[in-house]
């Protein structure tokens, strides 16, 4: 599922004679959540934190709250995880011509994870990495707090696999086994 791109081009492979230097291609993730308030806001955040700029994540929901659960949003600052641009979003955005090509989808929800999704163009690798709903605690807020941090932990020990993976040298089918992997460990 691609997202809007501002000016940036995928770099494709090629053949280069061996005394060209060809800049490393960013993979894109994308990470689906129902309401895309908590879950796939956390797992977007905390990828394009960590990643180093050697992955673009993004996060979208199949219906969007409309809505950044605003302790997800205080739990991601304290942490000192950037969070601008931060939004609940349709996964349509990310099916239009004009958005990047996702090399992979992660669904972070159960719900997500058994819903039809578009049509992903250059079909991506998928995974589901399944983490408990903090919206259903919004009751209790502590209890809320205390739900958020631990997706939070879940989905840094999944995305710190994710980056340790060659993923320069994985096609797709690689890709999705690998992702299957870790939702397991």
């Amino acid at each position: 599922m691609p997202l809007p791109s501002s000016n940036s081009t995928r770099l494709r492979p090629r053949s280069v004679a061996p005394s060209c230097h060809v800049a490393e291609r960013k993979y894109n993730v994308l990470f689906l959540c129902t309401g895309n308030s908590a879950r796939s806001i956390i797992a977007e955040s905390l990828l394009n934190h960590l990643g180093g700029g050697r992955v673009r994540a993004f996060s979208a929901g199949s219906a969007p709250s409309g809505n950044v659960n605003p302790l997800v949003l205080e739990f991601l600052r304290a942490s000192g995880v950037p969070t601008e641009g931060a939004r609940s979003k349709s996964w349509d955005e990310f099916a239009l011509p004009a958005a990047p090509t996702m090399d992979l989808v992660v669904t972070v929800c159960d719900r997500a994870g058994s819903e039809v999704c578009p049509i992903w163009p250059e079909s991506p690798a998928k995974a589901h990495w399944s983490a408990p709903d903090p919206a259903e605690f919004m009751h209790d807020p502590a209890r809320a707090r205390e739900v958020i941090r631990e997706v939070a932990q879940l989905m840094r020990r999944r995305i710190s696999l994710l980056l340790n993976l060659p993923l320069d040298k994985l096609d797709r089918a690689d890709l999705q086994e690998r992702t299957a992997d870790i939702a397991r460990q």
